[in-house]
């Protein structure tokens, strides 16, 4: 496989090139691609996914391989998934003919578009016949060459909200002319920030976060209305929807107190990620055959960030993984941080697990 690497990148021209024996569908979820390596059975299947987007972040690297975009980059890694995934296609595509198929799903919209959701509504499993799907997302606190999965919950559920006080404008010299919003907005964000404190089961990770605030235009002015914004997760959807309840009830509560109204909405709506037993267990067992025992961590805590794979989870079995992205020796930026840069380094180690995991879907895992 390594002489198969080193003959050169693929991208998504080489994918439709006749000699790969590649057909690519497009258009799923607006401009999501999907190539099919057939197996001997084209009634089997497997799902190998990888996201495309970037982010609406201005990049702060310097590097000649920084974003020629103003205010978008790649600041979660979606680019290397994507070569990674490639480079799969590219080797799979020579070795010998598996019992069941690959579909190769490179899928756009994972940070806050559903686009998995959206393939999956377009009939991606119709179209491709699947048994089991699997999903890989590099992780900066774990280190390069390094593998961390869980059995169950890996990714929390999230939602978003947007709440809206609509009170009275008035001068700011003569504030009992109107009905001020920014205090009632205050009151909902230290009222949220309760919530998972004293609200809920204490063993029940969640978490409640106001990120964005918006009122008034000008400082002499009380404004009509306040919005904020911000997310919830947690790893329960009874406690995802306790949680939104809770919040509605304290929004009608200071409503009904100071005589405003205010709008709850919640929105983009994503399910916990959750790894099915079998198919955890079968990605665990190649990371040890692939790259050692010292290299596979199989009970990482799972995180409070939302990935829409849980979307094709909640349809199919199938098992999310953590790839290091920590250059050896030193602690890697954070996701979505604008100094975020994905490690090149890792893209063969995950070329190997996506090929090493398709074969042993079909024929077993290989023993050391």
């Amino acid at each position: 496989m390594d002489v198969l690497l080193a003959e050169g990148d693929a991208d998504l021209r080489t994918l439709r090139r006749e000699s790969l024996g590649y057909t690519v569908d497009r258009g799923m979820a607006g401009t999501g691609v999907v190539a099919s390596l057939p197996g001997a059975d084209p009634s089997r299947g497997i799902v190998l996914r990888a996201d495309m987007d970037a982010l609406p972040i201005q990049e702060a690297n310097t590097f000649s391989h920084a974003s020629c975009h103003h205010g978008v980059m790649h600041a979660c890694g979606h680019d290397g998934h994507t070569t990674m995934l490639l480079g799969a296609a590219r080797v799979l595509r020579q070795l010998p003919q598996l019992p069941g198929s690959v579909h190769f799903v490179f899928q756009p919209g994972e940070e806050g578009g559903a686009g998995a959701q959206k393939m999956i509504d377009d009939g991606l499993f119709e179209r491709f016949p699947t048994q089991a799907v699997f999903g890989m997302h590099n992780w900066p606190t774990l280190p390069a060459g390094e593998f961390g999965l869980r059995t169950g919950p890996i990714m929390a559920a999230g939602v978003r909200f947007r709440i809206t006080i609509r009170g009275k404008g008035a001068h700011a010299a003569q504030p009992h002319l109107g009905l001020d919003p920014i205090p009632l907005a205050c009151s909902m964000v230290l009222q949220c920030q309760t919530l998972a404190a004293r609200h809920k089961d204490p063993v029940a990770p969640a978490v409640v976060s106001v990120c964005m605030m918006h009122a008034g235009d000008t400082d002499n002015v009380i404004p009509d209305t306040a919005e904020l914004r911000g997310t919830i997760r947690t790893l329960s959807s009874a406690v995802l929807n306790q949680l939104q309840d809770d919040i509605r009830r304290i929004g009608d509560g200071l409503a009904a107190g100071y005589g405003a109204t205010i709008e709850t909405e919640f929105f983009q709506y994503y399910p916990a990620t959750v790894n099915t037993a079998s198919e955890a267990a079968l990605c665990e067992q190649v990371m040890r055959d692939t790259f050692g025992d010292h290299a596979t961590h199989a009970d990482v805590p799972p995180n409070m960030t939302s990935e829409d794979f849980g979307f094709m989870l909640e349809a199919k079995p199938g098992a999310y993984v953590l790839i290091g992205n920590a250059p050896r020796g030193e602690t890697g930026v954070g996701l979505h941080h604008p100094a975020y840069d994905f490690n090149d380094d890792i893209i063969r180690d995950g070329v190997r697990y996506w090929v090493a995991l398709a074969q042993a879907y079909y024929v077993g895992p290989r023993r050391r």
